[in-house]
């Protein structure tokens, strides 16, 4: 068995190779996914037997408000190329990776794999959700018309090490990794966005690529299939989890006048549960961030998203 995994420098790719040693990965330094060409001279130096498609254009609240078309457009042509070069080069399966981000903005808890197309995202990364739904009509599309064994998986909340740590660009928890490691380093105070009231879920990297092997042996079903930990915390409970972790001694201020996301989106994993993973398999939270931020302080500053 041969597998290739898109985004292979990415958190994702990097926490795969613990888990699959043997697969080949591909980052945008090796091939351009956004070009149709590119994608699939990918297919032909390398003939896989199953892909695992983790490449996409990703950040946080801030990169997802202000460069919506760039979020949309890039993310399209990514998932188009990789998805029709699969079936042009008869890969055998493809499991690709969407975001809870695609669910609906008012829906009912907890969010069910149903209800993702039933209304739509929440405005603030709208872009790049309906990008991520795509990708899911894509695989439907070429599960019916030419019989692909093509799946997708929908993770919550991702944090481990290798991610993108930069101010504006990154996703919650390296962004207060990052602020208060460095205001720490400086003797200063921190200000966060929002006021640290929203609840989210969160998965270690690891967990994931974990769980994506599992559902590479054991998943064929058109349906998209949540696999996130299921345990809920407050934005402020996250950082004060990270501050106690750096031994962050200063002041946390919380900037209200900034967008802070939806309150809560909560996720049903039963159907993971159900293929066999069990909730004590995934990481408790402060042991994954201990993990993360220990990587950290130990590459600062070589880390993606610091100059």
């Amino acid at each position: 068995m041969k597998r290739l995994v898109t985004g292979g420098s990415g958190m994702i790719g990097r926490a795969f190779r613990s888990v699959l040693p043997d697969a080949v990965y591909i980052s945008s330094k090796d091939y351009d996914l956004r070009d149709m060409d590119s994608a699939l001279k990918m297919y032909q130096d390398h003939r896989p037997n199953q892909v695992i498609h983790l490449a996409a254009k990703v950040g946080g609240i801030a990169a997802n408000s202000n460069y919506l078309a760039d979020f949309y457009t890039e993310n399209i042509l990514i998932n188009t190329n990789v998805l029709h070069g699969a079936y042009i080069n008869k890969v055998e399966k493809v499991a690709s990776i969407l975001s809870t981000c695609i669910y609906p903005d008012k829906a009912s808890y907890p969010l069910t794999e149903e209800q993702i197309h039933k209304g739509p995202p929440h405005y603030s990364n709208y872009a790049y959700a309906h990008a991520k739904r795509m990708l899911d009509i894509q695989s439907q599309a070429y599960r019916d018309q030419y019989g692909c064994d093509f799946i997708t998986v929908v993770p919550n909340n991702l944090y481990g090490e290798y991610d993108n740590f930069h101010l504006e660009n990154s996703h919650l928890i390296p962004a207060i990794i990052r602020k208060i490691y460095e205001a720490k380093q400086g003797g200063t105070d921190v200000t966060l966005w929002g006021d640290g009231a929203p609840l989210r879920e969160f998965t270690y990297s690891e967990d994931l690529a974990k769980i994506i092997v599992l559902l590479l042996e054991k998943y064929e079903d058109r349906c998209p299939i949540n696999t996130g930990n299921t345990a809920e915390y407050s934005v402020k409970q996250v950082a004060l989890m990270i501050a106690d972790i750096l031994d962050y001694k200063g002041i946390i201020h919380w900037d209200t006048t900034k967008p802070k996301g939806q309150f809560r989106k909560p996720s049903d994993n039963s159907k993971i549960i159900e293929l066999g993973w069990k909730q004590e398999d995934y990481t408790p939270l402060k042991n994954g961030l201990g993990t993360t931020c220990r990587w950290f302080v130990e590459h600062y500053p070589n880390v993606r998203g610091i100059e």
